[in-house]
């Protein structure tokens, strides 16, 4: 991955390549105040089936890879599709089917984080 990108640069990217495929809900999760933590920033969005969450996973990874040659340095999820996630540094991409999203719901167990909210598209 091209470390020279700033992580605002970055987040930007991962969410018009989720907005592309139009995943829904998208929320920024900053982390960065948070002491012990790996990450430094969740982005959290989903789609409605597995070929949605699948969908949308491309998009995020085409896009990245293709404007800028940024690869992440793993992800899984792709079997069932219901729970996709990327790891890119600093920002962790989380593609949620909508019942995984509301039982794993992440944002009420970063609550003390600094939580973004992004309109959707449609």
């Amino acid at each position: 991955m091209d470390k020279t990108i700033s992580d605002k640069t970055l987040i930007k990217k991962i969410i018009e390549g989720i907005q592309e495929r139009k995943g829904k809900h998208i929320t920024c999760i900053d982390l960065s105040k948070i002491d012990g933590v790996i990450y430094d920033h969740f982005i959290v969005c989903e789609g409605d089936s597995n070929t949605h969450v699948s969908s949308i996973a491309d998009s995020v990874y085409d896009y990245l890879f293709d404007n800028d040659h940024i690869k992440p340095f793993a992800f899984d999820g792709y079997d069932n599709a219901e729970w996709i996630v990327y790891d890119y540094g600093n920002v962790l991409v989380h593609i949620f089917q909508r019942q995984a999203r509301q039982f794993y719901n992440l944002e009420s167990l970063w609550s003390d984080a600094k939580i973004t909210e992004i309109e959707d598209l449609d």
